[in-house]
């Protein structure tokens, strides 16, 4: 029997995120891309904290998937413009890290999202990689063209949920994975999308946001409730204080206000009881005056609705 041996000098590593480029050099589309990222990354955090209370996810904007090793090794990347990875630590040894490598992570994102700029053609690109690409000879044509993202994300990632916005139409599509190929959502009563491992629902929101009114990609939870980003959470804790500010105003007056009224109640049951005693007084001063008209005591008790012992005791 041969025994095989194999030099430990051709064994090559394969490059970790450190190693290979963070950035393939292309402008961002548009000028909504980061602040529409930056609404999905602030709104979602509460719910991935409940989920990950360890802290163990990643969220990427525009930052480089690499699923596989070319020359230029931007070439087996793709950047989608949002994604979620669960279940990964936030940092590699320390190190922030400067792209996502599939051959290091293992653990495909569980949903990417496009900012389309055009009609999304870019976003649906179904282009296999070609069969001489794959066997390493790109010297011909056929194996310069790049895979699309749509095929990317479906048949070598494999990301459970894609959704692609069409910035200038208004347009949301958003696809989920089911028997190894991407089937189109339909959105539910509120034309949302459910995702359903989050318990969220991803959506289209009019609104304003930094110095932009438009249309932005919102999460809303299972009940329709849309999470709030960072300052409208500290808008509404703003307004929620002003109201408990409020109701402890009204609180206070009422409570002044009961106070006031007890003592006016207070102040009037002793009128009554001075009025009481003054008419009482009254009466037993009369006492003298009727025993002269030579009315006896008992007359006198009856007429003045005082007891004869009351009689008795002020002659």
């Amino acid at each position: 029997m041969t025994e095989t041996t194999i030099d430990n000098d051709l064994l090559i590593p394969l490059p970790d995120h450190t190693q290979l480029p963070d950035s393939d050099g292309t402008f961002v589309k548009n000028f909504q891309e980061h602040p529409q990222s930056l609404i999905l990354t602030d709104s979602i955090g509460p719910i991935l904290e409940k989920l990950h209370p360890n802290g163990h996810y990643a969220i990427g904007q525009d930052c480089g998937i690499y699923w596989r090793q070319t020359e230029p090794p931007e070439r087996g990347a793709e950047a989608p413009d949002w994604f979620y990875v669960a279940n990964v630590p936030p940092t590699l040894d320390g190190q922030i890290r400067r792209s996502y490598v599939l051959w290091q992570e293992f653990i495909a994102p569980l949903i990417a999202l496009e900012f389309a700029s055009g009609n999304g053609s870019q976003e649906r690109d179904k282009t296999p990689l070609m069969g001489r690409e794959i066997n390493g000879n790109a010297n011909n044509e056929e194996a310069k063209t790049k895979p699309g993202k749509f095929w990317i994300y479906e048949q070598v990632m494999r990301i459970p949920y894609y959704g692609i916005y069409e910035i200038k139409n208004g347009k949301l599509e958003v696809y989920h994975l089911m028997d190894g190929f991407y089937r189109l959502l339909t959105p539910n009563e509120r034309g949302h999308y459910p995702i359903l491992p989050l318990g969220i629902e991803l959506g289209l929101w009019r609104g304003t946001y930094q110095n932009q009114t438009q249309l932005w990609l919102r999460w809303w939870d299972d009940q329709g409730n849309l999470l709030l980003i960072g300052s409208e959470r500290a808008e509404l804790e703003k307004q929620r204080a002003e109201q408990e500010k409020q109701r402890a105003e009204l609180e206070k007056q009422r409570a002044e206000q009961e106070k006031q009224r007890a003592e006016q109640e207070k102040q009037r049951a002793e009128q009554e009881k001075q009025r009481a005693e003054q008419e009482k007084q009254a009466r037993l001063d009369a006492i003298p005056r009727l025993l002269e008209m030579g009315l006896t005591r008992e007359q006198i008790a009856q007429a003045l609705g005082l007891s004869v012992e009351e009689i008795s005791s002020n002659v």
